[in-house]
């Protein structure tokens, strides 16, 4: 799943400065829980919040709830469910419950703080990480993807990137960002870049053609300009990748699908009308890939909205990539 970096941005500030706060993450659900487990509010000491648990259904209890434990370092567990009368008091009435853990965090709780920074070190760094707590003892851990004890972790919940619940503990999880490689830097993927962005996405540019692949054009990517087959030996191509194809030119176009297609990329896409997706299956056919490896390419590339200009066509890419990217079931981590 994918992380809010504005929440994650702003609770990485205040466990740098002496402010107090109350950390609130979504645990478990059941039903129609409006946020995933592992969404996580912010409290500081004026009510002000960052984030969010419920969209806005529960929020004014967790308020409430916070401020009360604020100052002391006492964890709370708290539950709605749609049968308590507080429930719909606070909103929760479209059905099911949800379960939140409040951790108050302050500089006089250095062992809480200072693993929560670790915490968030390690996501920043690019690095998968886990933040463990008992809901019994309030012991927290932190477990990076290369400790000993990351080996005991399962993958089920970890291929989905989801945070978890397991008897007792629950594990908090931060994944690395999702990549998208774009070939072509053509006034689509200035869009597309854009969106990308908006998604957290951590995004690259492959055109060996200098007139367009241009910091004046992507001044916030990073650019390679050489030609796809040696631009992706530079990037690890695997199941958190998605790449898609914008140039038109099979010259550029099929190379970088050739090395697409033997790799472990959640999602493929190439640009062009049904009769020039035709004609490029054909000549990847003929250097002897399979129906069943070119079914992964997505061509026509993106939902089908009836998109006609280049931000248009962007969002149906981005839309594509994420409903793939969501409905993988046979996605694993590879450490």
């Amino acid at each position: 799943m994918s992380q809010d970096k504005i929440l994650l941005t702003k609770l990485n500030q205040l466990l740098k400065g002496a402010e107090s706060f109350v950390l609130a993450t979504v645990i478990e659900t059941w039903g129609s829980a409006p946020k995933p487990v592992g969404s996580m509010l912010v409290v500081n000491k004026l009510g002000h919040i960052f984030g969010s648990v419920s969209g806005g259904c529960v929020e004014g209890s967790v308020i409430t709830e916070s401020l009360d434990i604020l100052d002391t370092n006492d964890c709370k567990l708290l539950t709605f469910r749609v049968s308590d009368g507080n429930a719909f008091q606070v909103g929760l009435a479209c059905g099911g419950e949800i379960k939140i853990l409040l951790e108050p965090i302050s500089g006089e709780n250095t062992t809480a703080s200072k693993k929560l920074k670790t915490f968030l070190d390690e996501y920043f760094n690019g690095n998968l990480v886990i933040y463990s707590i008992d809901l019994t003892t309030f012991e927290r851990r932190v477990i990076k993807f290369n400790d000993e004890g990351f080996a005991k972790i399962p993958m089920d919940p970890l291929n989905k990137r989801t945070s978890f619940k397991l008897d007792d503990t629950f594990f908090s999880v931060l994944y690395p960002r999702l990549k998208l490689i774009i070939v072509g830097a053509v006034h689509i993927a200035q869009y597309l870049v854009n969106l990308a962005e908006i998604f957290e996405y951590q995004t690259l540019i492959i055109d060996p053609r200098s007139t367009f692949a241009t910091k004046a054009r992507f001044p916030t990517t990073k650019i390679l300009t050489e030609w796809p087959d040696t631009a992706l030996d530079e990037i690890q191509l695997d199941q958190d990748s998605a790449l898609v194809t914008l140039t038109h030119d099979p010259k550029i176009d099929d190379i970088a699908l050739e090395k697409a297609l033997k790799s472990d990329c959640y999602y493929i896409g190439s640009l062009g009308s049904k009769r020039t997706h035709a004609k490029r299956l054909d000549r990847l056919t003929l250097l002897g890939f399979t129906n069943d490896q070119l079914n992964r390419i997505e061509g026509p590339i993106g939902l089908d909205i009836g998109a006609k200009t280049p931000s248009e066509i962007a969002l149906s890419i981005m839309a594509e990539i994420i409903s793939v990217q969501r409905d993988k079931k046979t996605r694993k981590l590879v450490f």
